[in-house]
């Protein structure tokens, strides 16, 4: 990915995920960088940044996205994400 807002590296959470960006009179497909983060000193938050690769979009101008959640807000997203998960494997194994 050029140009990239986010910093990735070994220690960001995933990336080269595949992504979609929808909008009024579009529909694109690029690869993305997902990354979930909190503070290193007095951490008071969990960040969710989702970056698509701007090389693959033609109709958004490069950004990043994020989300700021309480430790309440994290473990929600967190168990919506495993039944979520659960269903997926439920149906695959049929």
């Amino acid at each position: 990915m050029a140009d990239r807002i986010m910093k990735v590296n070994a220690y960001t959470t995933f990336d080269l995920l595949d992504g979609t960006v929808e909008g009024q009179g579009f529909d694109e497909e690029a690869l993305a960088v997902l990354n979930v983060t909190a503070p290193r000193e007095n951490p008071d938050h969990v960040s969710l940044q989702l970056e698509m690769d701007n090389t693959q979009l033609d109709s958004v101008k490069p950004h990043a996205d994020s989300v700021t959640l309480s430790a309440a807000q994290a473990r929600e997203l967190a168990a919506e994400l495993e039944e979520y998960a659960d269903k997926v494997e439920a149906a695959q194994s049929e």
